[in-house]
């Protein structure tokens, strides 16, 4: 198990690499799949949280569940946007903000807390409940090559080298790895720490849609933007019973 949850931090690191190479090798990347991509990640997320993390988090710790989730929450928030002062998720055009080479690196350290407890999430979620956890991961993986293209970009917009831009993209990667090894060590001390833990990533998941992508997409000129927002939530039930009736095949 601990190999196959390792695997996942893995590709949602790699994804995030994938997003930084587009940038770096001047690949052409439309702005409205990014959009598509958040949209759909923005929907799927915020139903993981309101279907499948409070609840799970309520049953696993109870009374005291919502303490963690706030303080989930408030970390994620701290990190990004308290210490942050311009963090957003997608490819930074707004060079005239951007020329400040120390906004780049607090862009920098946001994405890295970020990406850590995406890793940690995605972790926490598989070792609570397999199925769970790969929807997790799916949430994850639909923002990841936008958080890419966004430090990659951000670095260039600061007048940072193409290969710093890369490493960037590379080391916040590797963040997104390291938060499922934080995660998997976690899991070994006791079951209620796993407990807490999943509680705690239920208000990181909730930030992220609420106060990260949805803001995003609310500034989309593209009315179809938002509406996909919904087909994110239909894709996260067709994906929650595509996995059950799955699970209890294999069982």
């Amino acid at each position: 198990m601990s190999l196959t949850i390792l695997l996942y931090g893995l590709l949602a690191g790699g994804a995030e690499v994938l997003g930084g190479l587009f940038v770096v090798l001047r690949k052409d990347w439309p702005a409205k799949v990014q959009e598509y991509l958040l949209a759909l990640s923005a929907g799927f997320l915020l139903s993981l949280v309101f279907v499948e993390l409070f609840p799970e988090s309520l049953h696993a710790v109870g009374a005291d569940a919502p303490l963690y989730m706030l303080a989930g929450y408030a970390v994620i928030h701290f990190f990004e946007h308290t210490l942050v002062g311009h963090l957003h998720f997608g490819e930074e055009t707004h060079s005239e903000v951007m020329l400040s080479r120390v906004a780049s690196y607090s862009t920098f350290a946001g994405l890295c807390i970020h990406a850590f407890f995406d890793g940690f999430t995605i972790a926490v979620g598989m070792q609570f409940n397999f199925v769970l956890g790969l929807l997790i991961f799916i949430a994850v993986i639909l923002h990841k090559i936008p958080e890419g293209l966004t430090i990659a970009s951000v670095m260039i917009a600061a007048r940072h080298p193409r290969s710093t831009a890369l490493t960037a993209s590379v080391i916040v990667g590797v963040a997104t790895f390291l938060g499922a090894v934080g995660a998997l060590l976690l899991g070994g001390i006791s079951e209620q720490m796993v407990g807490i833990a999943f509680a705690f990533s239920a208000g990181i998941a909730t930030y992220v849609g609420a106060s990260d992508l949805i803001p995003e997409i609310n500034h989309a000129k593209n009315r179809v933007i938002p509406l996909l927002v919904f087909v994110g939530m239909l894709l996260f039930y067709l994906g929650k019973v595509g996995l059950e009736m799955f699970a209890g095949i294999q069982h």
